[in-house]
């Protein structure tokens, strides 16, 4: 694959190396693409987690195949076609009900490795193992991981019905301009805070033509304890462009005729 991708593996290595850097893996060289012990290839426990959440976030549909248990295949070659069965090395997937994958590795020198993923109440975690002295050690280890991670995790998700927001526009052909929210905020929080207590505060700008759509003309404030923690922009729905002098005369013409 590698070979068909970059024409041969020592540039598809390169590619790996400069992909593992903007990543932020910095404890990461890659000397083969195999993954197979050799001198000077060397990752962390960190960086597959980097690894991992790059791969779950960009690539969701990952969790269709990792999350398989087993599955028939049919193998094509010169000499026919056979059918075997290939078994998922990750047990958790039958061990654990919130695992979504990941990815399982064993070499002589790392030992038994494991990235594993899971969901639980709309919180995705990862937790990697390396250089376990078994396998059982090694989903032992990552579900210990991921229980202390959910004991610690709560998610925040604002489902409220957030109110309508019209600002006015000065100097513009139209008088003002509607909004609409960004997205959905949320947050999570590692450290057991309160978040029954968090609030909410409208911040708008003042606007002047011209305002493009998509512009964003304010925000919601969210705050916990008093601080903030995080903002959920508000975007013009709509362009106004500035007003010149014959619109100004029609508005004029228009309050006259009221």
């Amino acid at each position: 694959m590698a070979e068909h991708i970059a024409g041969s593996e020592e540039l598809f290595v390169e590619w790996m190396n400069e992909r593992a850097q903007g990543l932020g893996m910095a404890d990461t060289h890659f000397v083969n693409c195999c993954g197979l012990d050799v001198e000077g290839h060397v990752t962390s426990a960190y960086d597959i987690a980097l690894m991992s959440r790059e791969l779950i976030t960009k690539y969701p549909q990952i969790h269709q195949y990792s999350t398989i248990w087993m599955e028939n295949i049919i193998h094509t070659t010169r000499r026919g076609s056979e059918e075997f069965g290939l078994t998922n090395t990750n047990k958790l997937i039958r061990q654990y009900p919130y695992a979504t994958g990941l990815k399982t590795g064993s070499t002589d020198q790392a030992k038994f490795c494991l990235s594993a993923t899971a969901e639980k109440d709309g919180i995705e975690l990862i937790a990697v193992i390396m250089a376990a002295p078994d396998p059982k050690i090694r989903f032992s280890d990552a579900k210990n991981l991921l229980n202390y991670g959910y004991s610690k995790c709560s998610l925040y998700k604002d489902t409220d019905k957030l109110p309508k927001v019209t600002l006015p526009v000065a100097l513009g052909v139209k008088e003002q301009v509607t909004g609409d929210y960004d997205g959905t905020f949320s947050y999570l929080s590692t450290t057991g805070e309160d978040l029954k207590s968090i609030k909410k505060e409208w911040v708008y700008e003042e606007l002047t033509a011209p305002v493009e759509k998509g512009a964003q003309i304010g925000c919601v404030r969210y705050l916990l304890g008093g601080k903030e923690i995080g903002r959920l922009p508000i975007l013009a729905t709509e362009a106004v462009e500035k007003a010149g002098y014959g619109d100004y005369l029609k508005r004029a013409a228009g309050y006259w005729l009221l």
